[in-house]
Order: C-alpha cells, then structure tokens, then sequence
C-alpha cells in the first residue's frame, strides 16, 4: 500500500480517532529527576487475590523509587476485561495502605501522566496503533480462532516457533481492496505488527539483578489491538511505561521471555526502553525437591494469610527484605535502632535464581521484631488483631489492659529481650494464665506432675508480694537449704548425692503448678502479677 492507502485504511479501521501522537505526547512530558531518581511502578492485573509475590514486586518498586528520592506509581492493568474480578482493585488497595506501601500517584490517588487504569486510556493507545497504520508497520489480520489453532497445531508437530509470522502472517499485505471486502461482510479481526524481526539474530537484555541475558528476537507478528478494541498487555505496558517514563521496570523472571517483543516494540514506536530487573521467584523445599510457592498448596501464598496468622506488617516486609537483599537480616540484627528503609537497598545483592520462602526465617524475623517494641505498643496492636478475630479475648485484653501490658513488658528492656512472641496469637498463648477464667477452665490446667507440695506450701508461708526480686530469691535459697536442695546448679553438680536437688527444681515446680508450662517469662514477675492469693488457690487447686 502506498502512504495514501494507509491513511485510508487507519481512517477506516479507527475514524474516531483524530488526535495525533505528537499532541498525545506533548501531555506526557518527561518527569524532573535527580540525578539516579528511579521511576518505579506496581502494575497488577485486577483479577483475583493479592499474593506474597504481588506484595514483594510492590515492595520492591517502592523501595527503589523512595531510596532514590523518585518517583513510584501504581498502574491497573485490567485490559483483559474477561479476567476482571470485582473488587479486586479495592483489595489492591487496601493492601498497599495496610503495609504501608504508598505510592507517589496512581490509580488510587491521582497524579499528572494518567489515567493510570489502562481500561480508561484506550484512546491513547488507539493513536499509537493508527500511527502505525499510516507508517505500514501494522495490519488488520482477520483469521479465525480455526485458522489459528491449525497454524499452531502445525507448528507443535513440526516444533517451530508458535505464533503469526513469515508465511503463516497471510494477511499480512492484503490490498485494501481485500481489507475493504473482509470488513464490508462484517469479519471480525485483531490488529498486529508488523515484525522486522529474523530468526536468527539475537538480542541481549541487559538485567539490572541477572546480568546480560542473550535471548532470540522476535519474529512474531504480534497482536497490539484485539477484537474488542482494547490492546494486549505487552503493547499497553510498553505505551503507559514511555508516556509514564518509568526508567526501571522491576517484574518477576518469568516475563524475560517477552523481553524480545518488549524491545521490539519499543524500537518500532522509537521509544528509548526503561531499564529492566527481572527478579527470582520465591520457591519452597518439599520432601526433598524445591518448587515454586502455589496458591493451591501453601496457604502463606496470599498475603491475608499473615493478616489471619497474626504476624505483624512490619515483620513481613522485614521478612521480603531478607528475600531481596541477602546481607539484609546481617543488618538487621546489628541495627536495632533503625527502619529497613535505612539499609541500601541494591540490584547486585538480589538472588539469581530461586529464592526460598523460608517459614523458619519468618518466625525468626518476627521474634526479633516484636522483642524491639515496647509492651504498650505489642498491647496496642495485639487488641485490634483480637477484635478482629477473637472477641473473648479482646473483651480480656479490654478491661486487664495494665496486667497484660505488665506481662509483655516482662524481660524485655535487658540485653536480651525475650523473644516467646512470633504473632499476635502468640499473646494469648502465652499469657493466658495470668487470667484465672482462662488458666482453670483449660483442662491441662489439671496435671499429674509429681510436685512436694509440703515445700511449696511453706513457701508460701513466707512469700509476699511485696519482696524485691533479690528478697524473693533468698527466701527460696533459705527453703532449699533447710529441705536438703542445693542453692545453686553449680553446687548441686559438685554434689549431687548430698542434694534432693537443687533451687531451680523448686522454682521450676511452682512454674508448673500456677501456669501449668514449664517456660515462662520471669518468675517473680510472673508471681506479682498473679498475686499472693492466686497463687495460694493455684497451689491447692493442683493438690485436689
């Protein structure tokens, strides 16, 4: 076709469409950066749950753009209308302001290079494909699924590469005349471009995480506009990403093999490509063999799954930093007083390959976190994940406020702060003795452990609530000593014939006896808190 058939032939397929790329262009214009800003964006398609790998690219792109002092956007690619979930944008949302993770503009916010929901900026891209059009570097192709599916099975059989191009391309050059027929008998059809590519030149992707990746080009003549007018997902992404100027796009790697089409695309339209990281999927060991992180087999996929579980916000992005930089957790633990946003984030420390989601790692993570907060805070937050999901204890926690904060505080401003807690579950687990409801209405509370009752007893004759820690103590020494127990474990192994035991056996007894566990936070603390007449009802409750 010649220049003038072309211009007739966009005019045909797209009439509405009047605005010209320049004057597209000229209301996108380039951002101002600073010198090594990143312009970062989430991208997800609305079409289902948020998932730990939806949260971890969100994670990433935010981290890169603030420690860059640049730019990060959210973007909803909902092109694929058929795939549509509603309400799966708000979950989207409400996902990113849950963790935190806030964007600089976007679809949930506003800003200047939107809409930033591609089902809204169809126009934009239907000037992009009628400037091709009028350039011959695209065409209306009107071949049926049948026809498609006989190309494919075609090509499975004699293993080439699958797609429209070369001699299966068949309307590639059809006159317009032949175009004109086909839409005058009301034939449906796509558009696609036209590829320049050949078989047997190749293309290097230079990867921010992986290092420079030779794949083959793209020979395809691939579908830019679909039936229903809207574009695919690899023509739109290339369009926002120009007009948006995000300079790195970070995705996971299973998207390298669209690199090709990706830079094709780019280099048809004369768009300078962003940046590309394409980052390892998170993985899990399972009897022996590692596999990818499933939505249908692991729980921990979803990302309401540590919402239910208790874990804490902050101790899951904690935990994907870990995933992300391999030196992070190093850091972590030597900079007690410090947000993850301190640590320099960089490509070069990222996995390659498999990156293993590691529950023990995450236990770990959120022990260490939670032991950094003060009692209140653990109270505070601890309440609204019980009001959520366990009114009996929320009421608890409600009207014994200052008992439940004195516990958590419990060894927690030393130099080794405990760490019993691992989430918001863990709260109750672990002080539900201190409430006398809780501690005789569970029927473990009831137990058969051999105790000598005698000397607990006269222990209480002496006990009050009023001792130091260091009187406490010494009245313990003063029974071990007159009921034959060393009062020291040192002493007792020098000796231990001469000894029933020694004072940490007794200590340990009335652990047992008045919180029915065997680990516990301090004693004495445990003690002043239950009080003096508790601890005497406990005592004879386990006698009965």
């Amino acid at each position: 076709m010649n220049e003038e058939e072309r211009r007739e032939l966009a005019d045909l397929l797209l009439p509405n469409i009047t605005t010209t790329r320049d004057e597209i262009e000229a209301r996108y214009p380039a951002r101002k950066l600073k010198e090594g800003a990143k312009v970062t964006r989430f991208a997800p398609s609305p079409t289902g749950f948020m998932h730990i790998g939806n949260l971890e690219s969100a994670f990433l792109d935010y981290i890169f753009a603030i420690q860059s002092d640049g730019y990060f956007y959210v973007r909803l690619e909902d092109t694929d209308q058929e795939r549509y979930v509603e309400k799966a944008d708000q979950l989207i949302q409400e996902t990113l302001v849950n963790y935190g993770i806030m964007p600089n503009e976007g679809a949930f916010s506003s800003g200047e290079y939107g809409p930033y929901v591609q089902s809204k900026r169809q126009e934009i891209y239907q000037i992009y494909i009628k400037d091709l059009l009028i350039h011959g570097l695209a065409y209306p192709c009107f071949m049926s699924k049948e026809e498609l599916q006989e190309i494919r099975e075609g090509q499975e059989l004699r293993k080439e590469a699958i797609g429209v191009y070369g001699h299966y391309a068949v309307d590639r050059d059809l006159s317009l005349e032949e175009i004109k027929k086909h839409l005058s008998q009301g034939d449906s059809y796509v558009i696609r471009i036209k590829s320049p590519g050949d078989m047997n030149k190749q293309v290097i992707l230079h990867d921010l995480i992986k290092g420079d990746i030779t794949l083959p080009e793209n020979i395809i003549d691939e579908v830019i506009m679909k039936k229903d007018g809207l574009p695919t997902y690899h023509f739109a992404h290339v369009i926002d990403d120009h007009l948006m100027h995000t300079t790195v796009v970070i995705r996971g790697d299973e998207w390298i093999p669209s690199y090709p089409k990706h830079l094709q695309l780019c280099q048809i339209l004369g768009f300078k490509t962003s940046k590309y990281a394409h980052y390892a999927p998170l993985t899990k060991k399972e009897n022996g063999n590692v596999r990818k992180l499933s939505k249908r087999k692991d729980p921990e996929f979803s990302v309401s799954y540590y919402d239910e579980a208790g874990i804490p916000v902050e101790a899951v992005k904690l935990f994907l930093a870990t995933i992300i930089n391999t030196n992070f957790e190093e850091w972590y633990l030597q900079n007690s007083d410090k947000s993850y946003l301190d640590f320099p984030f960089s490509f070069k420390k990222m996995p390659t390959g498999g990156t293993l989601f590691d529950t023990e790692k995450l236990n770990n993570i959120c022990r260490t976190y939670f032991s950094r907060l003060k009692a209140e805070e653990i109270y505070d937050d601890g309440l609204k994940f019980y009001q959520k999901y366990d009114e009996e204890f929320y009421q608890i926690m409600l009207a014994n406020k200052e008992k439940v904060i004195c516990f958590l505080d419990i060894e927690r401003n030393g130099k080794r702060p405990r760490k019993d807690i691992a989430t918001y579950k863990d709260i109750k687990k672990e002080c539900s003795y201190i409430f006398s409801d809780l501690f005789y209405q569970d029927e473990t509370s009831v137990r058969e452990k051999e105790v000598d009752f005698d000397l607990l007893n006269q222990y209480m004759e002496v006990y009050s609530d009023s001792d130091s820690q260091d009187e406490w103590y010494q009245k313990i020494q003063l029974l071990a000593s007159n009921h034959s127990y060393a009062k020291s474990v040192k002493e007792y192994k020098n000796t231990p014939d001469v000894y029933k035991g020694h004072i940490g056996d007794i200590c340990e007894a009335l652990r047992y006896v008045v919180t029915g566990k065997t680990q516990t936070p301090n004693l004495y603390d445990i003690l002043k808190i239950l009080g003096k007449d508790e601890i005497k009802k406990r005592i004879n409750f386990y006698q009965k």
